[in-house]
């Protein structure tokens, strides 16, 4: 009766999903023809106790701890009652009673976000945040959500309620990397979960349900908010008086976090993210993935890497990186001095001219540990710091023209394109050298339509920049008009090729080994040639230019050479510089999280100022 009510119910949601478009139906067939695979991949983990995950400079030194060594699962007749009683009534209250999912709340969530095509209101029972955390990936697309609805079913077939709501509290995220309700109590107070008093018990269940918001050693008021109205919970539900609730409100929380080595946030943080693109080229998942068009087939490898990386971070290794630690912490205290306007951020990679190492990044502004990472996953439009790459190297390459030669500065337009340049100016016949340091947008455009988008496109390909699309291949692009932008990781990579004409991606990690020493990944040693000496000498020498008597004057360096140029989007949204000194090439981006013109601080080179501190 369970099962036909199960897929009566499944069916029945299908007109909602509709809603959505015509598209969703060819993704339900296509999860019908996963079943299979579904029922195979649903299967209870062997418990292991996690080993270290160990972060070690360039210098031999850890720097990075990232395991929890305390996260011990606990069976679920060991777990206070109250423990099971504030998790379900505030997650989900029908959960003894439902079948994995509860389509009345899909379809209020459907309902709520058809309007802009976008998942954004949730409607998930405890089964359905169980299957996201250890089946499915956090994208949030339909398709998914479909996959999790399959899933979720097939679960609550194969396990019964008490089995799956131990496992939800075995592996709900607490923050801070840790795992699970025993863990969160020896993490965050050193003591047992048996040990914790209800408000104790309280504060650590309000962290999972947003735990960057209700992280309680940097946000410690909102999870004491959280922490009070799940006690108003138990008061709703008689399980508590009113009496009572008032005295654990008020009972004083001290907090004993265990202690670890976690210093230089920013560059463990992408680290790891490494790690995982790492595992993913050698194990030849992300050529895989790339390869596919279909949606579920990419939700499917996506998580058949997922647990091929947990694997691998559960059995603890040692990762040995090319931090340069004090370079790192100096650049991060001249970057957070730099930035004194309120609310502004940014975002820095620094890479090492000979080893092709990423020897310092920048997060953005007091950065914490898996905060948002601007330096690899917040893309910006670059602007004019875009040209070496999609204008004037390729130009430069397919023609062998000298930096003297002629080209019009004057009002032009392909198409209904017609951009204007800085201050509405307007150029006769000027030198390649002057177009470029002056950052003259209609020669540059001139220059991008003779040698083609395709021809250009040919060369900015080979840098790995992962978030352009093919609908930036237009002319917008021979200015840096891109529909997502670019990183600055990605944009200093790019920038090191005019270091001597050859590419090599830039990488954090040198190695990755067990925790006996032996050898499990590391990258290969890839240089592929993409300038010749001449475009790499005539590139090096306009960037000086910019520098010395173009939009770049105010850059300096004492290494004895700098080459650089600078990138402003419309309306002032975004400031870059990007070049090379002779030990590093850099780029830099400064701005807000949600753009806003910065016209006003155009004068003080906030973005120059930076570039100077982490090359120097």
């Amino acid at each position: 009766m369970k099962q036909f009510f199960g897929y009566l119910l499944i069916v029945c949601s299908i007109p909602i999903l509709l809603l959505v478009g015509s598209e969703v139906w060819k993704e339900i067939t296509k999860a019908k023809q996963h079943g299979q695979l579904i029922e195979q991949s649903i299967e209870l983990p062997e418990v292991v106790s996690s080993l270290p995950v160990t972060l070690y400079d360039a210098n031999g030194q850890i720097f990075s701890e990232e395991y929890t060594e305390w996260s011990q699962p606990m069976s679920l007749n060991d777990m206070p009652e109250l423990v099971k009683q504030l998790f379900i009534l505030s997650e989900d209250e029908d959960f003894f009673s439902h079948i994995g999912f509860d389509v009345s709340a899909i379809t209020r969530a459907f309902v709520a976000n058809t309007s802009d095509q976008s998942i954004q209101q949730g409607g998930s029972t405890i089964t359905q945040q169980l299957v996201r955390m250890r089946y499915l990936t956090e994208q949030k697309t339909y398709e998914r959500k479909l996959m999790e609805l399959f899933y979720a079913y097939e679960l609550e077939k194969l396990y019964s309620k008490e089995q799956i709501l131990e496992m939800y509290l075995n592996e709900m995220y607490f923050s801070n990397q840790v795992y699970g309700i025993g863990a969160a109590a020896s993490y965050y107070y050193n003591k047992p979960l048996a040990k914790l008093t209800l408000a104790e018990i309280a504060l650590i269940a309000a962290i999972p349900n947003n735990p960057s918001l209700y992280d309680p050693i940097k946000n410690f008021s909102n999870t004491k908010s959280r922490q009070e109205r799940l006690i108003d919970k138990l008061t709703e539900h008689q399980i508590i008086s009113s009496a009572e609730a008032f005295m654990h409100k008020n009972e004083v929380i001290e907090l004993d976090v265990k202690s670890k080595i976690q210093q230089h946030p920013s560059y463990s943080t992408y680290v790891l993210q490494e790690l995982k693109w790492l595992i993913a080229e050698q194990t030849g998942y992300a050529q895989k993935i790339a390869q596919t068009d279909d949606k579920m087939e990419k939700e499917y490898l996506q998580l058949e890497l997922k647990k091929i990386v947990n694997d691998v971070l559960s059995n603890g290794i040692n990762i040995y990186t090319a931090l340069q630690p004090d370079k790192q912490a100096q650049d991060e205290i001249a970057v957070n001095a730099i930035l004194t306007e309120p609310d502004l951020q940014a975002s820095a990679t620094v890479i090492h001219n000979t080893t092709r190492e990423i020897v310092s990044i920048y997060g953005g502004k007091d950065y914490k540990k898996f905060d948002l990472h601007r330096a690899f996953q917040s893309p910006r439009q670059p602007g004019s710091a875009f040209k070496p790459i999609s204008v004037y190297a390729p130009y430069f390459e397919t023609t062998n023209a000298s930096k003297n030669a002629l080209v019009n500065g004057g009002a032009y337009c392909v198409g209904k394109f017609c951009p204007e340049n800085y201050g509405r100016s307007i150029y006769g016949k000027v030198t390649l050298a002057t177009a470029f340091k002056h950052s003259i947008n209609t020669s540059a455009l001139r220059l991008f339509e003779m040698i083609g988008v395709n021809t250009a496109f040919q060369f900015i390909d080979r840098f790995q920049f992962d978030s352009i699309v093919d609908k930036d291949r237009t002319y917008a692009a021979a200015l840096g008009g891109l529909t997502y932008g670019v990183t600055t990781l990605e944009m200093a990579n790019a920038y090191s090729s005019f270091v001597d004409g050859y590419f090599s991606p830039a990488h954090s990690i040198r190695k990755v080994t067990d925790l006996e020493g032996n050898l499990l990944y590391s990258w290969p040693k890839e240089r592929q040639e993409i300038w010749s000496a001449y475009t790499v000498n005539t590139m090096r020498d306009i960037l000086t230019d910019v520098v010395k008597s173009g939009t770049g004057k105010g850059l300096s360096s004492s290494s004895g050479y700098i080459g650089a140029k600078t990138g402003t989007t419309n309306q002032f949204k975004d400031y870059w510089v990007a070049g090379l000194t002779k030990d590093y090439t850099a780029a830099v981006w400064i701005g807000y999280d949600i753009p806003r013109s910065m016209e006003k601080i155009e004068n003080a080179k906030i973005h120059f100022s930076i570039f100077n501190a982490i090359t120097d």
